[in-house]
């Protein structure tokens, strides 16, 4: 990357490299740790590059929740929403999002578990984003839950807001234990779970893939 900041901030692609670094950065220093400063020094550019574009901490680390969020999309939602709709679909949420952990994108595991512990008990804009960032998720997993009940892949008297609190708690759980207790065990686990789980609950349990 050039060190001319002008030509540094100019362009859509450019833009994506810093928010790429700026995320990078919050999973190990915290997002209330990131700042202009420390993802200028990361770049080897000068701060005021940075400032054209982003003209607070604030609004940088407003940017960095938005491009965690593309960034799960792409590599979490959008493969799952190639599954047919129902638990097949739930499913998928839990496998991509733990082959996306595996994959090591962001060495410090998750921008969202992460944010989410820094930030519950601190009120404010970040916060607030946070909470509706955790919000569209959780209804979002409710919906894919939804599904199933509807088309009869699992009784109607399953709470589709369990099985989605379900499968958020052992995505979480898997990400924050991996470091300690190992991630071949961790993610292994947390797959069997789920997967396990969504069997015992199923009308039919074949419709699910076999775990290899």
């Amino acid at each position: 990357m050039t060190t001319q900041d002008g030509r540094l901030i100019r362009g859509e692609r450019t833009r994506t490299a810093v928010l790429d670094q700026a995320l990078l950065l919050a999973t190990v220093a915290g997002l209330d740790g990131l700042s202009l400063s420390q993802v200028a020094d990361s770049l080897r550019v000068s701060k005021s590059g940075l400032f054209a574009h982003w003209r607070s901490k604030e609004a940088l680390q407003l940017a960095v929740i938005d491009h965690a969020r593309a960034q799960w999309t792409d590599r979490v939602i959008r493969p799952a929403l190639a599954e047919p709709a129902g638990l097949r679909r739930l499913w998928a949420v839990h496998h991509h999002r733990l082959a996306f952990y595996e994959a090591g994108v962001l060495p410090g595991g998750c921008f969202f578990a992460n944010a989410h512990f820094e930030f519950n008990a601190r009120p404010g804009v970040i916060r607030d984003r946070l909470a509706a960032e955790l919000t569209d998720w959780m209804t979002f997993l409710t919906g894919v839950a939804t599904e199933a009940v509807t088309r009869g892949e699992v009784p109607a008297g399953v709470d589709a807001a369990g099985l989605a609190y379900q499968t958020e708690s052992l995505g979480v759980c898997a990400v924050m234990q991996a470091p300690v207790l190992g991630p071949e065990t961790t993610f292994r686990q947390a797959r069997r779970a789920l997967h396990d789980h969504l069997r015992a609950v199923a009308t039919d349990p074949t419709i699910l893939p076999e775990l290899t």
